[in-house]
């Protein structure tokens, strides 16, 4: 029998969902969307009024919930796009499909999309599939719409990447340039132990904290030039999502191990505070990072989310030069902000 989920209730939500104030006129992607956080941040965007443009692999589950979007929510407009983040070829072919879609620019991309503690093994593209999915893929699409977000920027005051990271960028030290080379296959193998350097959690880690330096990286950048675009992060906690199940199938963890895990969750929809936060709260500035805080792996599980400043452990310029450097020698191209 598979892991079931406990089906935590929601805390917090609607307390943030109430304050926040009309996105009608506002064009926003999310990557993905079929189900968890990003699931719930398109719902609740599309509520408020948004143009969303949803981002994921085709597949019955990502037509399945683009229908339960279109049928439960009268006030937003959403449309799918085919997106796979572990092939380049598919992000550059969705982000064509996005500037015909948006003359009149972007006003969010929300790089949500992530997998969880997978099998050691390459893309097609060669990188670990880890990080591939969750950073360099996220990482290029930003560099192809990033015109676009500058355009809502200069026309509308203000415009937002938002990149999702995880708890889990505790577990790793420091980011290591051997996980943004193609080195898929070759990364430690399969040990599948949380808390005791397993080689799966170890790569899922270094993507989680190549997400937060990437915000940093984009914050930088950004406040040198005076933008309007604004770079912020955000972690869900120990979210009650479709990344358990998918990391149980994928022996990841142990269902008996993730169980007791989620004992000290929260509710997908609590798990979503962070980054709809960086969506939609017009209070937000740039360069900083929402979750339900900031201490050691077992002191941000759940709970309301809060604006912390980056953190000087990837927020320095060796970090941020290395974390740029091997991205645009991944995706073959340079990223001039």
């Amino acid at each position: 029998m598979s892991y079931e989920k406990p089906g935590l209730a929601s805390k917090h939500f609607d307390d943030l969902f109430n304050s926040l104030p009309s996105l009608e006129g506002k064009t926003i992607i999310i990557t993905g969307t079929t189900s968890g956080t990003g699931f719930v941040a398109a719902n609740a965007c599309g509520k408020l009024g948004a143009k969303l443009l949803l981002l994921n692999r085709p597949s019955a589950r990502a037509d399945a919930a683009l229908k339960t979007l279109q049928e439960n929510n009268s006030n937003g407009d959403f449309t799918h796009i085919d997106c796979d983040l572990q092939s380049f070829a598919s992000v550059k072919k969705a982000a064509e499909e996005v500037r015909a879609m948006c003359p009149n620019g972007l006003d969010v991309l929300c790089n949500n999309a992530g997998v969880m503690a997978l099998e050691d093994y390459a893309t097609e593209d060669g990188f670990d599939v880890q990080m591939q999915t969750n950073h360099l893929s996220h990482f290029l699409l930003t560099k192809l719409t990033f015109d676009l977000l500058e355009k809502a920027a200069d026309t509308k005051g203000e415009a937002r990447v938002i990149n999702h990271s995880s708890i889990a960028r505790k577990q790793v030290k420091e980011l290591e340039a051997d996980y943004l080379l193609k080195n898929g296959g070759n990364l430690g193998g399969n040990g599948a132990s949380m808390f005791f350097g397993g080689a799966r959690w170890i790569r899922y880690g270094q993507t989680k904290l190549a997400n937060a330096t990437f915000t940093a990286c984009l914050h930088d950048k950004l406040t040198a030039k005076n933008s309007k675009v604004k770079a912020l992060v955000a972690h869900p906690g120990l979210a009650e999502t479709e990344l358990q199940s998918t990391t149980v199938d994928e022996g990841g963890m142990g269902k008996w191990m993730t169980k007791q895990l989620m004992k000290m969750g929260q509710s997908r929809e609590d798990g979503a505070l962070g980054i709809l936060t960086c969506i939609a709260h017009p209070n937000v500035q740039s360069g900083q990072f929402f979750g339900p805080g900031m201490g050691g792996m077992f002191t941000a599980l759940k709970g309301p989310a809060a604006g912390y400043p980056l953190e000087a452990s990837y927020d320095n310029p060796q970090t941020r030069d290395l974390l740029w450097r091997h991205s645009c020698a991944a995706i073959d191209a340079d990223f001039d902000i």
